[in-house]
Formats: structure tokens, C-alpha cells, sequence
């Protein structure tokens, strides 16, 4: 068998694989609440794996190893960032969401946030819209990032591998619904982990060690192996602020979120947290790792992005390098599931189940599930075959509206009394607004990463507004309520 024909089978045998778990997941799959939430039945193991390899896209094994092989050192201050809004999310957000999301019914991000102010349809809409206008570009970004790993992993032309890649997904997406995803997740987290331990102790092995790396790098430009960058001053703030901010984004991810809401008991909560801060440690720096010793192993390289697929098919037999290929494939079709799912969770249940009142019977809601997902993979791989070929900061975009959107409001709301449907709304269209208004202006190539700013903002408005109705309603004959 030739080295491509291998990592070809590989590649068949893993997307078998996870059309395999679909086929099971379906077995279970009876009601609104298994389609949406897994029937609330998840694991320690599945939820952490789940919950991590979803947040943790094509940019980490195509993005941040690019990143790290471009900046050097100073590109790592990625991952203390990413490991704090794991911190946050595990510890504070978790296991208060999954108690009160239970104790409610609520089986969306959306529906948790209008349940929790008394049924608000203003929070509930403008939630649904803005999870549409940012998952709608991420689901393409990561479709994008699935044709180029299916170009540089089977050598199919890039509108073959979207297709390909998307169908699958689609394909056990629509048949098991959440517990599908959170079971492909899992086995794609656990790929993803093995691939970026092995991979960087391969290529730190090729460097000679991580003290002739270093050495290495030295030479080739001082600035690689400086936690600054060779950046001083407002630049060096900039810097740091943005990569450790990105930490900033995890409390306001849906399709993470949506884990911890899933999960069986708080108990499984407290063991998830363990599991996934060791997942997160190991892929973060693993990804990191890779890309400085790619700098030495592999220089010169045009598109720093292919740096793992290259070293997996120059350095391994080709059994090995198709899981390791693999592995690419696992950290885009994780997210891309994950996100389809909660996008088509935002039509069925809190658009025409809950605000419009339609589709309210099991069988319709589930219906109605289903033919969104179809829908909206449909449209989400059309956009990527026209070739939007973005990954890192594409992601880095959506990630930022959602995570300035929802995050302060979900915090807020959980740790405190002073979230009035007023300040909810006005959280949510603040951070999304100053998201967008950040990064089209440029400021957050001149100055800071924009979710830093908005995320900060959108905390304020929640207060301000909330202060401002919490008046009227003192001052007004009823209460005031959008």
C-alpha cells in the first residue's frame, strides 16, 4: 500500500467512525431534550473531552502551531489566556449553570437567559440573532479549514473536501443530535490530545532538544525567544492583553456552555474540571511547542498554517500519520458540529417553539431540529466552497462577538442579583456592537485585541442599564419589561 493510499484508509476509517456514533446516538434519541441536551446524561470523561475539543477548532492545530512558528516565544502568552477561561468556565460558570439550567428546563443558552428574567423575548430574540450572525461565519470558517486539511491530508481538490467533510458532519449531527456530537467530540478530543503530545516530543526530538532549540531560534532572530516579542511600550501591552484575552471569550461560547448544562450530576462537574485543565494544558503548549520547533525542523515554510500536516507526512510511517492527520480533522469537525447544533437549536426551540409558539409537541420540535441542522449546514458549506479562506482570525472575530455578548451577561446573572432584562439586553447588543465596530475600524490591529474592550463595555451597560430600570420601576405604577 503506497504512503498516500494509507493515510487515506485511515482517514475512511475515522469519518466511518463517526458516522458510526451518529447511527448509535440516533438509538437514543427520543425527545426535544435528548436532541438538544443529551436527555442532560453526559459524563465527567465526555463532558470535559467534549467540551474542550469543541472550543478548540482548526486554529489551534492549524492556527496557533502557524502562530507559534511565526512569533516565537511570545506567541505562547496564548495559552495562560485560554487555560484562564477554562479556569473561569469550570470553576465558577459550570457548575451554578447546570444546577439552575436544570432546575428551570432550559435546554439553550438563550433559553437560561430569557427563563432567568422572566421570560424576556426581547434577551431571547437578540440572543438568537447574534448566535446567528456569529456562528453563521464560524461554521464556514471551520468548513473552510476542513477543505484545506482534506487538500494537504488526501490531496482533494478544496471544494471536494468541503463537501466531504461537511457531509459527515452533517450527516451524525442530524442523526443523534447533541449526544452524537458530545460522543464524536469526545473520541476527536482525545485524538486531538494524543496528537498534540506526540507531535511537538517528535519535533523537539528533531531540534536536539529543547536547549539547542532554543539556540536555534536565538540565531535565526533574538526576538523568537523573547516572552516580548521584541515589542516594547503600548505594543507589548497590546501584545499581551490580546492573547491573554482571548481567555475573555470561553464564558460566552454556546456550544461549550451547552456542556456543562448537559452534564448528569454536579459531581460529574467537580471531575470534569480536573480532566479538562489537563486536556487544555497539554494541547495549548503542545500546539505551541510544535510550532518552535517547526521554525528549526521545517524553516522557510510559505504557509506556516501546514506545518503539522507536513511534519506528520515527512516524519511518520503512514498508518501514523493518518491519525495524526486525522487529528486536524478532529479539531475543525468537533467545533463544526457543536456549533451547528447550537445554531440549529436557536431556530427550532427558542424561535419558533418558544417565541412564536410553533413546533411545541415533541415530535414537532424534533422535527423541526433536524430539518435546521440540514438547512443550515447546507448554506454554511456553500459559503465555504466560494473559497472565504480565513482561519485564525476569522475564528478569533466570531469568537470575540460571542464571548463580549454573552459573557459578562451570563456571569452577571449567575453570581448576582442586579441583571434586569433591560441590562441584559443591552450587555448583549453592546458587546457584539463594539466587537464589530472594534475590529472594522482597525483598532484592533493598532492598539488591542477587540474583545478585551467590548467584553469590559458590555459588563458596564449590563450594570448601567439595569440601574437605570431598577429607577422606573420605583418610580412607574407597573414594571417595566421589554
Amino acid at each position: 500500500m503506497s504512503p498516500d493510499a494509507a493515510v487515506a484508509a485511515v482517514v475512511a476509517l475515522y469519518l466511518a467512525l463517526l458516522l458510526l456514533i451518529g447511527w448509535a446516538a440516533a438509538r437514543l434519541t427520543r425527545s426535544p431534550e435528548d436532541f438538544f441536551l443529551a436527555g442532560r446524561s453526559l459524563g465527567s470523561w465526555v463532558t470535559a473531552v467534549s467540551s474542550t475539543a469543541s472550543s478548540e477548532s482548526g486554529w489551534v492545530v492549524l492556527g496557533a502551531v502557524g502562530m507559534a512558528y511565526a512569533g516565537g516565544v511570545s506567541a505562547l502568552w496564548y495559552a495562560p489566556g485560554c487555560l484562564f477561561g477554562y479556569m473561569v468556565n469550570l470553576y465558577f460558570v459550570a457548575p451554578r449553570l447546570r444546577r439552575e439550567a436544570a432546575a428551570r428546563g432550559s435546554l439553550t443558552l438563550p433559553d437560561f437567559l430569557a427563563d432567568s428574567l422572566g421570560g424576556s423575548r426581547t434577551v431571547r430574540f437578540l440572543s438568537v440573532a447574534v448566535i446567528f450572525l456569529c456562528l453563521g461565519g464560524y461554521v464556514a470558517a471551520q468548513l473552510t479549514a476542513t477543505g484545506k486539511a482534506m487538500e494537504a491530508i488526501l490531496g482533494l481538490p478544496y471544494g471536494r473536501g468541503v463537501v466531504l467533510g461537511g457531509g459527515v458532519i452533517l450527516l451524525y449531527t442530524l442523526l443523534g443530535g447533541f449526544r452524537a456530537v458530545s460522543w464524536t467530540d469526545f473520541v476527536q478530543g482525545l485524538i486531538m490530545v494524543a496528537a498534540l503530545t506526540a507531535m511537538p516530543l517528535l519535533a523537539l526530538g528533531a531540534a536536539g532538544g529543547y536547549g539547542p532549540l532554543l539556540s536555534g531560534l536565538q540565531r535565526l532572530d533574538p526576538a523568537l525567544v523573547s516572552v516580548a516579542g521584541g515589542k516594547t511600550g503600548f505594543a507589548l501591552f497590546g501584545l499581551v492583553t490580546g492573547l491573554f484575552g482571548i481567555g475573555l471569550g470561553y464564558p460566552g461560547q454556546p456550544h461549550v456552555l451547552t456542556r456543562y448544562m448537559a452534564a448528569s450530576s454536579g459531581e460529574k462537574i467537580r471531575q470534569t474540571q480536573v480532566i479538562a485543565m489537563v486536556w487544555g494544558v497539554l494541547v495549548f503548549y503542545g500546539a505551541g511547542y510544535l510550532g518552535l520547533a517547526g521554525r528549526l525542523v521545517r524553516p522557510g515554510l510559505s504557509d506556516p498554517e501546514q506545518l503539522f500536516p507536513i511534519l506528520a507526512k515527512e516524519s511518520l510511517h503512514p498508518l501514523l500519520a493518518g491519525v495524526m492527520l486525522a487529528a486536524i480533522l478532529s479539531a475543525i469537525m468537533s467545533t463544526v458540529s457543536s456549533q451547528l447544533l447550537v445554531a440549529a437549536s436557536a431556530v427550532s426551540r427558542d424561535l419558533l417553539e418558544r417565541g412564536f409558539g410553533v413546533a411545541r409537541s415533541g415530535r414537532a420540535s424534533l422535527l423541526a431540529g433536524r430539518a435546521a441542522v440540514v438547512v443550515l449546514g447546507l448554506l454554511a458549506m456553500a459559503v465555504a466552497v466560494g473559497q472565504v479562506r480565513v482561519v485564525f482570525w476569522f475564528v478569533l472575530f466570531a469568537w470575540s462577538g460571542l464571548g463580549a455578548a454573552f459573557g459578562p451577561v451570563l456571569l452577571l446573572s449567575l453570581w448576582t442579583r442586579r441583571v434586569t432584562p433591560w441590562g441584559a439586553s443591552a450587555g448583549i447588543a453592546t458587546g457584539f456592537l463594539v466587537t464589530v465596530l472594534w475590529k472594522v475600524s482597525g483598532l484592533s490591529d493598532r492598539y488591542i485585541y477587540e474583545l478585551v474592550p467590548a467584553f469590559f463595555l458590555a459588563g458596564a451597560a449590563v450594570l448601567l442599564a439595569g440601574a437605570v430600570e431598577r429607577r422606573l420601576r420605583k418610580t412607574l405604577p407597573r414594571p417595566v419589561v421589554p
